[in-house]
């Protein structure tokens, strides 16, 4: 980072170099969030630059430099890596890629923002959190869903003991994006590129929200499905996974459309004995964006859905001339809902828990608290993942192993350095 004086005679603020590996609605939405930085969180005292991005397809390459406006634009992820420029590094290209990006940042001493899954397996998401550890550098995954206001207020609630202790806990992300037959054979279908389906895409999602709002999980159940076993093929780099194709050769799904799992979290203050069900669905016909959590404790209950972004559902206590749910609106007193709207009923939208992670993962690269999700999450993420595929394997309930480092925001981790 290099601090300078601002020509409109703003303070010193710290100019930090932005590198992004591959240029798609991802890339976009990483740039557009480093972007707001300095208007949503002025006082992070943080002007990113955008200087240098990677993109195999030269119109995406000559769109990052034409439009979105990076000093330079290379077709080699390598180049970006090596720009001494260039001071963090965002990798949104797809899943059979993040791994030999990942670890080269981490060995160029470059902190990383990523998307998820981390990694295809267990495996190559622990690869990445070794590379990060022994560099010590910064990271953060795009689990953006953690920062929503209502999310950030059931956090609370759970964790004051507001809602006695917790019982169970059900959590969904039903995403109908491949609902239909024809939809096109993208990468995501593919275990090569994708490794797992449903299981990676989605239930990756539900697994960090659970564990940043409730707590550790320690033992899963479950079981996967595939509901359409053939789908038209889609050449890579050609359109995107919600794409339809009338006639297309047809290919096999090698991946789940559906995965359920039961799971037993570890004991805590307010966790003693909770138990959760977990499900995720790409062929879900309805909902699009059904990202829920709903978290029951013997004291009340709270509830809330992405398609419902600004809304939580409250329950305190048993009885009363208000017994039920209260619909309360996102506000000022929920996350950061106050840097993007001035009052209740004002939405926000998805992009703006974008700009709430960029903000968290840069506090975080400056020493300040840490409630990014870290790569050591990420792993802890997918700990919990290979226990459920490793479940539906053999019909068992199988432990999931510790990653130490995993915080949640909880106390601090140990894996990066700051100095």
């Amino acid at each position: 980072m290099t601090n300078g004086k601002e020509s409109d005679g703003s303070e010193d603020a710290a100019t930090l170099g932005v590198g992004l590996i591959s240029v798609g609605w991802m890339g976009k939405l990483h740039t557009r969030a480093y972007q707001a930085i300095p208007v949503v969180y002025p006082e992070l005292g943080l002007r990113p630059r955008l200087v240098h991005a990677a993109d195999t397809a030269p119109d995406r390459a000559a769109y990052a430099r034409d439009v979105l406006g990076y000093a330079r634009a290379s077709a080699d992820y390598r180049e970006v890596l090596a720009d001494p420029e260039v001071d963090v590094v965002s990798i949104c290209g797809p899943n059979h890629v993040h791994r030999e990006i990942a670890v080269a940042a981490a060995e160029a001493g470059k902190p990383f923002w990523i998307e998820k899954p981390v990694g295809r397996s267990v495996a190559e998401t622990a690869a990445v959190a070794a590379a990060a550890h022994a560099a010590g550098v910064e990271t953060s995954v795009g689990y953006n869903y953690r920062g929503a206001p209502a999310v950030e207020r059931i956090r609370e609630l759970v964790a004051d003991g507001t809602l006695g202790r917790i019982t169970n806990v059900r959590s969904v992300f039903y995403c109908g994006y491949a609902a239909e037959p024809k939809g096109a054979l993208s990468w995501r279908f593919r275990r090569e590129f994708a490794g797992s389906g449903a299981l990676g895409d989605l239930l990756s999602h539900v697994v960090d929200l659970v564990q940043y709002v409730v707590g550790p999980i320690r033992e899963a159940s479950s079981l996967l499905s595939t509901v359409y076993t053939e789908r038209p093929v889609l050449p890579m780099g050609s359109g995107t996974h919600f794409a339809v194709i009338e006639n297309g050769e047809m290919a096999p799904v090698e991946n789940d459309d559906h995965v359920s799992a039961l799971v037993r979290f570890a004991d805590g203050p307010h966790t003693t004995g909770a138990v959760g069900t977990l499900e995720a669905s790409r062929v879900i016909v309805g909902p699009q964006c059904g990202l829920a959590i709903e978290v029951y404790g013997t004291d009340g209950s709270a509830s809330w859905n992405f398609e419902r972004l600004n809304e939580l559902q409250l329950c305190l206590g048993r009885g009363g001339p208000n017994v039920g749910y209260t619909t309360v609106l996102a506000n000022a007193s929920m996350g950061d809902y106050a840097r993007f709207q001035p009052g209740p009923a004002n939405s926000m939208g998805f992009d703006d828990l974008k700009v709430i992670e960029a903000k968290k993962f840069l506090t975080a690269l400056a020493g300040g608290e840490q409630r990014n999700a870290t790569i050591y999450d990420a792993h802890q993420d997918a700990e919990v993942l290979a226990a459920v595929a490793a479940s539906a394997e053999d019909g068992r309930w199988h432990p999931v192993s510790t990653v130490p480092d995993a915080a949640y925001g909880r106390t601090p981790h140990v894996g990066a350095s700051h100095a």
